[in-house]
């Protein structure tokens, strides 16, 4: 049982980011009388004045400065690389810790974080907004309807020309495909839980600099339950058709999710299902957090389901890199 805090004292936040979901997160805290953004680290000074002047808040030269101070929470939003480091210093500092999926790159390393949040009684809460969001919940509450599922296709393609010379074009610093988008598979997971084997194959393109240009992963999973599932994730320069679509195949009937088109087919016809919007998912994630904080109310996942997936992920990458089946 994570301990509770004061319900009369605002939240004392410190920030670990300047880029986009830093900013998200500033923003629905300042919103929030129930917590108080106190600082932030950034990658660089420059950008951590910029953005320490834009939220009224200090600017922190480094992380172990950050984790030192009277703070309550310290959210990681930051690159993939070196969430397992920042969540390790700040719960080694005796505080709470939100952290941007994945959790770490090495999974053994995650499941010595979760140990440690355990060891010192403190929340280590992975953020996982696709589960909350509308095409996760339209597939829960409508997966019943095709009797006994036995197969999943999960696509996400992403046409970027030129490519971004940014860290998530970067193998050290995204991570394996899989790994930095693990929430591909934990969608996967959550809906039909264990996994019994992984066969992966993934490849990229322009590897001759610090970013490449383009990357290509197919997985597929065996299930304990039986079913098959394939996931397929790209993006960049040759990677000419977007696509962004889910599909289950069940014995009664079947689910199809085209980006915001829903639908359900079985013998009786066509049925049109409604997909909630993708926005204010960030808010939700950090109102159910700070009531978690405060009234020990439960949130919507657990740092253990997010190691499995990472788990997961982690079988997908030896899979790619042996070219052999790999057994979970």
């Amino acid at each position: 049982m994570v301990n509770s805090l004061e319900i009369n004292t605002p939240i004392r936040v410190g920030l670990v980011g300047t880029g986009f979901v830093a900013k998200l997160r500033a923003e629905i805290l300042q919103q929030d009388l129930r917590a108080k953004l106190v600082a932030v680290v950034g990658s660089t000074p420059e950008k951590t004045a910029e953005f320490a002047q834009k939220y009224a808040v200090e600017a922190i030269a480094s992380v172990e400065d950050l984790v030192s101070l009277d703070i309550d929470l310290v959210i990681v939003a930051t690159i993939n690389s070196e969430h397992g480091s920042v969540c390790h210093q700040a719960l080694q500092h005796g505080k709470h810790v939100v952290v941007e999926y994945p959790l770490s790159l090495d999974v053994h390393e995650a499941e010595e974080l979760i140990n440690l949040a355990n060891r010192q009684n403190k929340l280590l809460h992975v953020e996982h907004i696709e589960l909350l969001g509308g095409l996760h919940q339209a597939l829960k509450e409508n997966l019943s309807a095709t009797g006994n599922p036995f197969y999943a296709r999960y696509s996400t393609l992403n046409h970027q020309s030129p490519a971004p010379q940014r860290w998530t074009y970067n193998k050290e610093l995204f991570g394996f495909p899989l790994s930095g988008a693990v929430s591909r598979l934990h969608r996967l997971t959550d809906l039909f839980g264990t996994v019994a084997t992984i066969s992966c194959q993934n490849r990229y393109w322009g590897m001759d600099g610090e970013f490449y240009k383009a990357c290509l992963c197919t997985t597929q999973l065996q299930f304990t339950n039986g079913l098959i599932a394939e996931v397929v994730y790209g993006k960049g320069e040759t990677i000419w058709i977007d696509e962004r679509k889910f599909t289950v195949d069940g014995e009664k009937g079947g689910l199809s999710f085209d980006k915001e088109d829903g639908k359900l087919i079985n013998a009786e016809g066509t049925k049109l299902i409604e997909v909630g919007t993708r926005r204010g998912l960030f808010a939700q994630d950090t109102d159910m957090l700070l009531n978690h904080l405060i009234n020990g109310t439960q949130l919507y996942v657990s740092s253990t389901a997010s190691l499995y997936a990472l788990k997961v992920a982690d079988a997908a990458r030896r899979s790619a890199q042996t070219g052999q089946t790999v057994a979970l």
